[in-house]
């Protein structure tokens, strides 16, 4: 079992950004990938910022209460955020995360803390494909998705998952979740 604190964008950013990936010419995205073996656009389904990583070995309900009273020490309204941009990591492609102000980077950073993340080391980001190996222009991957905006949607709630592997991808499930509203934060 592996543990992560994360939250989820909205429906609305989900479908825009999947209807995007959709569209994309399937000859550029050959084109793109070619050199790179199993490369795989993630489901929509799976999407998701992870705020902090915990672990194979974390407890659950201490991660849960350290969220819990962490959260209540944010001051703020929950960020307003919206998916913006492209790039890579090695095996990934990835859609940046972009806050409304600079008060919503704030709120953001102290979400990342609460899930005891580094603000400064955080880089918020949503992996939407997945390559095993190989080598391709890393620019022409991320530009697949070049320019890409969608709408603004305000953070709801962050979540405690764990992710247990079974046969091929991996199983989310929600073990705890904190709302995220002016009430949670402070």
């Amino acid at each position: 079992m592996r543990l992560f604190t994360a939250l989820w964008p909205s429906e609305e950013a989900v479908a825009h950004l999947a209807g995007t990936i959709a569209a994309l010419d399937p000859a550029r995205v050959t084109e793109a990938t070619s050199g790179l073996r199993k490369f795989r656009f993630a489901a929509a389904e799976r999407w998701h910022l992870t705020l902090r990583f915990h672990g194979d070995d974390a407890d659950p309900q201490r991660v849960a209460d350290r969220l819990d009273r962490r959260a209540a020490r944010v001051s703020g309204d929950a960020p307003r955020l919206r998916l913006s941009g492209s790039g890579t990591f090695r095996g990934v492609l990835w859609v940046g995360v972009e806050p409304a102000t600079d008060g919503d980077r704030r709120a953001l950073g102290g979400l990342v803390r609460a899930a005891d993340g580094d603000p400064g080391g955080f880089r918020a980001h949503l992996t939407v494909a997945r390559w095993a190996s190989g080598r391709a222009d890393r620019r022409s991957v991320a530009g697949l998705l070049t320019g890409y905006s969608g709408p603004w949607w305000t953070v709801g709630e962050i979540a405690v998952m764990r992710s247990d592997q079974g046969e091929g991808v991996p199983a989310y499930r929600a073990v705890h979740r904190v709302p995220v509203t002016r009430a949670a934060l402070g």
